[in-house]
């Protein structure tokens, strides 16, 4: 890769995972705010996962913004964000005032996860702590 390839795909990684660090960081002075919404959305357990849901979120954007085991970080996101679209945004469960709104948000979670998927199958690029290790083996 040119040089100029791998900072566009740094700083597509760093894009990507904004969002989630954001979220988890905020849920973080949240939780029982969080807790609740989970709750409201059918999650058992919802007390217990929000760990988990902040945990991959700054963990799983962390890594995935170094580029250290991108393509494991993208694939755990694009899953978990799939998981999200269909429990939070499920527009077609909705009353019609709300249903575009929800629609909105089903559809960014679907180009987010076009994005992680590109990660998944091309990888972090050379400006990441994946291809550092490559070059010192």
């Amino acid at each position: 890769m040119t040089p100029l390839r791998n900072f566009i795909a740094l700083a597509g990684r760093i894009l990507l995972v904004f969002i989630f660090v954001q979220a988890g960081i905020g849920k973080l002075g949240a939780i029982e705010p969080t807790v609740a919404n989970m709750t409201n959305h059918g999650i058992p357990f919802s007390n217990i996962l929000v760990w988990g849901a902040i945990a991959l979120e700054i963990g799983g954007g962390s890594l995935l913004a170094t580029g250290l085991f991108a393509r494991c970080a993208a694939l755990a996101l694009a899953v978990y964000t799939l998981v999200l679209a269909f429990l939070f945004h499920a527009y077609w469960l909705v009353p019609a005032a709300e249903a575009r709104a929800q629609q909105i948000s089903f559809e960014s979670h679907l180009g987010i996860i076009g994005g992680m998927l590109y990660v998944v199958a091309f990888g972090a690029g050379g400006y990441s702590l994946d291809a550092l290790a490559r070059r010192q083996s």
